[in-house]
């Protein structure tokens, strides 16, 4: 019997072409002996449309952008979306390969979980709470774990009292600073600030993604990652190192042009990466993950380790860290895959063994 998979993806988000490219990428790598797939996708407009099932690998995006099909806008979502196309039974499992607004931040782990599907991924806390960067620091400062300086603004804050804002930003965390939208991924938004005009103008642009921001230190230091994998008992990849052949690790040179260099394993101590494993596990529990995330780092050259984010979605793209990392652990790409289906499922299974009535 082969387990059904319905993969959605796109998303009315800034990072919809991100969230295309991994479900190509997954695509690939899913065993058509072991699974169905069945498509469904988010336009950029926000249509919902489930396409047919797929008996092949796709050769390009175009493909998976149906404009025929079941649709129905998310506001008149109905339970039939999500069922699999030939005895209409509900999908063993949902794989939302969604980022950013609107797909990575709990709302449709919500909808998820009151069709009660099993999906793939963080719940509806820890999607919401790594989503946004200021929860997601608060939470982290909570457990103890060290990061970089920051602040943040609400949109109607900085309007109000604009040039306070640069002064705080100033005075707290000086230059360099980097601005970023809160509630996005994928390093859309963000800005590297030298100065006080610069910073106005990373204001701007930021403000232009969320209505909150986050302000944060510039410190020279590597950026090492590292993948967190399981439920209740989480596994940490190897670290990689990103080297940015550019000043920062932007958008483009995430998802356009490769323009990075990938040293996976990275070269750190066992000391260092003794350190980093923990603080991942820790970072991963803090915010009652499951499944995976994308842990970052700062490591200065004294030698401090800081953590940076979490990704509770990280891209399966050519040019991703999270499958490189767990490749170089030993797992491969379709391993990988299966392996979240099947803590997918086993995390579905045991809430459904939790009483909810006296």
């Amino acid at each position: 019997m082969k387990t059904k998979v319905g993969l959605l993806y796109g998303g009315k988000s800034a990072e919809h072409k991100v969230s295309m490219q991994t479900a190509m990428a997954v695509i690939k790598a899913l065993d058509l002996e072991k699974f169905e797939i069945h498509p469904i996708y988010i336009s950029e407009e926000g249509q919902w449309v489930k396409g047919p099932q797929l008996q092949g690998p796709v050769s390009s995006v175009k493909e998976l952008e149906f404009s025929q099909g079941e649709a129905l806008p998310p506001t008149a979502l109905a339970p039939t979306l999500f069922q699999g196309a030939q005895d209409k039974g509900p999908f063993d499992v949902i794989f939302p390969l969604l980022h950013g607004p609107n797909g990575e931040d709990g709302t449709v782990q919500g909808l998820l979980e009151l069709l009660n599907l099993p999906y793939v991924g963080n719940g509806v806390l820890a999607s919401s709470a790594g989503m946004d960067k200021v929860i997601m620091k608060n939470i982290f400062a909570q457990a103890g774990l060290p990061q970089v300086k920051y602040v943040w603004f609400i949109r109607s804050e900085w309007e109000n009292e604009t040039e306070a804002a640069y002064d705080q930003v100033e005075r707290e965390l000086g230059y360099p600073c980097f601005v970023k939208p809160a509630n996005l991924g994928s390093s859309v938004g963000i800005s590297k600030c030298m100065n006080r005009s610069e910073l106005e103008e990373a204001f701007k642009e930021a403000f232009q993604f969320d209505r909150k921001i986050i302000i944060e230190e510039g410190v020279t230091a590597r950026e090492i990652e590292a993948g967190v994998l399981g439920n209740d008992y989480p596994e940490c990849s190897v670290a990689g190192e990103i080297v940015p052949k550019v000043e920062f690790y932007d958008y483009k040179a995430k998802y356009e042009d490769g323009d990075t260099a990938l040293i996976i394993p990275a070269e750190i101590s066992e000391i260092e990466y003794s350190e980093l494993r923990d603080m991942a596990i820790k970072a991963f529990k803090a915010l009652d993950c499951s499944g995976l995330v994308r842990a970052d780092f700062f490591l200065t050259r004294e030698g401090k380790l800081y953590i940076n984010e979490v990704n509770t979605m990280p891209g399966f793209t050519p040019f991703s860290m999270f499958p490189l990392l767990w490749k170089h652990t030993g797992v491969e790409y379709p391993q990988l895959i299966e392996r979240l289906v099947n803590l997918a499922i086993e995390r579905h299974a045991e809430k459904q063994s939790i009483k909810h009535t006296m």
